[in-house]
Formats: structure tokens, C-alpha cells, sequence
């Protein structure tokens, strides 16, 4: 259940609501199966797969949640080939050419009739709520699959007020800075090997994987103009990720002592017990590696407070 990736977003007037209610109000809106002409269906489901039927695990005051997303494919080649071909049928059975409006009603028949037959792909999210802190993380592979889970908790909880969590120093500006000048590092970051390097106006984006990020190559584009928009760092003994310019952290990978440590920990094969145990001890590292950027970034911004 290690987290790959993470969207953290700063609550505002932290709703108070006990971990019974929750409970409760989670299984509201549990997931159901899709219905044959459903595209798409989210909800809430149990972190603990078929081990449990808990929508909710609290352990010392970290929240974890889980969203079942499932929707068709049914990809839009299909259904314009066939479309195609009952037009064309159509045209010569009534010997005239088909009107645009009687196409588009002809695709949204196609449409319907395949959806029932299409594959459905199933994706769980995991939701971080940190109650002592009021910050919620997403681990989510793009901001826009962790805003729909964040409009479930809305509709779920009946309010929700969050704002991505924003820095006063912007991480392009910061990631530039650690690249171009090694003083300015921090003692405990490590670069890694990989970066993007982004043009003021349309000269588009530089992408570098296992590379010397201190090399003069690199250096010769930075002196271009280029600032970094995504940066592969290190924080030594807790995890290596790769930082974005909007904070997102990606490709996350907990350090090898921090796994073992949890390899070992004896949990009577219980599952339920297996999982609070990772979560407890993933969401300790985050919660230290999330305040150390904080700060190297030069402390949280004061943002505006959303309406619900």
C-alpha cells in the first residue's frame, strides 16, 4: 500500500467529525458495481480489500480511505468505424448523403449499444488525511484523479474546504537555484539522475533521465534560460522522489531500511494489522519529509480559504 505518488492539499476549518460518523457517512457512498449503461462510477471503498469491511483505518490520528474507480473503455476508433459503416449503409439504401445531426444520432446509438460489452477498468486511490496537521494527500497519478476524489470527500462529508498546498518560495524557482549552485542545497538533498528543463515561451521542454544533473551540459542549459520544472532528489535514509512545479511528488521510492523495517514487523498474518502498520510508518516518513520541504521552500503560503 506504499504510496507512489502524492497531491497534498492544506484543510481549511478542519471538519470535526468522530471516526464512527465517518464511518458511516463513507459507506453512503461506498462504491456499487457499474450498471450496463453507466460510463463510470467512483466511490468509497475498504482499504483492506476482501481482509476488511472498514471504509476508514485511524492510526494515531492519520486517516486512510480508499476510492474504487471504475469505468468502460470503450475506445473511440470503434465506435467511429461503425458509425461509418452504418452511415454508409444508410447513404445507399436511401440514396442521399447523411445529414450531420442524423450522424451524431447515429453515433450516440453506436454508443449506447456498445457500452454495456465494453471492458471496465478498475483503479483504487488512496486517500491521506491527517487530522493533526489538516493536510490531505492524494496518491493519485495526476491532479485531476485527485480533485475528483477530493469532490467524493466533498459530497461525502457535505463540505469540504482545501487548497493545494502552496510554498512561498515556488519549487521552479527553487529547483533552478539547487541545480545551478550547489551551495544553496540543502544537507540532507541528494540529487538524483533525472530532470525537466522548461523555456520561456514556446521552445518547448527538455527531458534528461540518467544523467550527472551537475554536469556541464546541464549547467550550459541552465544558462540558457531553462528552469526546472520537475526535479528527481533524495532525502537520505527516508525516501527518493521527483519534485514537480505545482509540489506534486512523484515516483516516490521509500528508503530499503524503512521497507525492511516494516518486512519485519511481526503481524500475526493479519492483514488489517499489515496495513496499518505500513500506513503508520509511511505516513511518519511523509509527514517529516513534507515539513522539511516546507521549509526549504521557505515556509507554507498563506492562502486564500476556499468556499465548500
Amino acid at each position: 500500500m506504499w504510496f507512489k505518488n502524492l497531491h497534498l492539499y492544506r484543510l481549511h476549518e478542519t471538519p470535526d467529525i468522530a471516526l464512527e460518523a465517518l464511518e458511516e457517512a463513507l459507506g453512503d457512498q461506498a462504491h456499487r458495481p457499474l450498471g450496463g449503461s453507466e460510463a463510470r462510477r467512483l466511490g468509497w471503498c475498504a482499504p483492506a480489500g476482501r481482509h476488511g469491511n472498514r471504509h476508514v483505518h485511524e492510526v494515531q490520528g492519520q486517516r486512510l480511505l480508499t476510492a474504487l474507480r471504475q469505468e468502460r473503455l470503450l475506445p473511440a476508433g470503434v465506435v467511429r468505424e461503425e458509425v461509418e459503416t452504418r452511415a454508409a449503409d444508410r447513404e445507399v439504401a436511401e440514396g442521399r448523403p447523411l445529414p450531420r445531426k442524423e450522424k451524431q444520432a447515429l453515433k450516440e446509438q453506436v454508443y449506447e449499444e456498445f457500452l454495456p460489452r465494453a471492458f471496465v477498468r478498475s483503479q483504487r486511490i488512496e486517500l491521506w488525511w491527517d487530522t493533526r496537521r489538516a493536510l490531505i494527500g492524494v496518491n493519485a497519478s495526476s491532479r485531476k484523479r485527485a480533485e475528483e476524489i477530493l469532490d467524493l470527500l466533498r459530497q461525502t462529508l457535505g463540505s469540504l474546504k482545501v487548497t493545494p498546498l502552496a510554498t512561498r518560495t515556488t519549487p521552479i524557482r527553487a529547483m533552478t537555484t539547487w541545480l545551478n549552485d550547489t551551495a544553496t542545497r540543502p544537507p540532507m538533498l541528494m540529487l538524483g539522475d533525472q530532470v525537466e528543463l522548461k523555456a520561456q515561451g514556446d521552445d518547448g521542454v527538455l527531458r534528461a533521465r540518467q544523467v550527472d544533473l551537475d554536469s556541464d551540459e546541464i549547467q550550459t542549459v541552465l544558462a540558457g534560460g531553462r528552469q526546472a520544472t520537475k526535479l528527481a532528489m533524495e532525502l537520505e535514509g527516508q525516501l527518493s522522489l521527483v519534485l514537480h512545479d505545482d509540489l506534486a511528488l512523484k515516483s516516490l521510492r521509500f528508503a530499503d531500511a524503512l521497507l525492511d523495517e516494516a518486512s519485519q514487523t511481526d503481524d500475526g498474518d493479519d492483514a488489517v494489522l499489515r496495513l496499518e502498520t505500513d500506513f503508520a510508518l509511511m505516513t511518519q516518513t511523509l509527514s517529516a519529509v513534507i515539513e522539511q520541504l516546507i521549509e526549504w521552500l521557505g515556509g507554507e503560503a498563506q492562502a486564500a480559504t476556499p468556499t465548500p
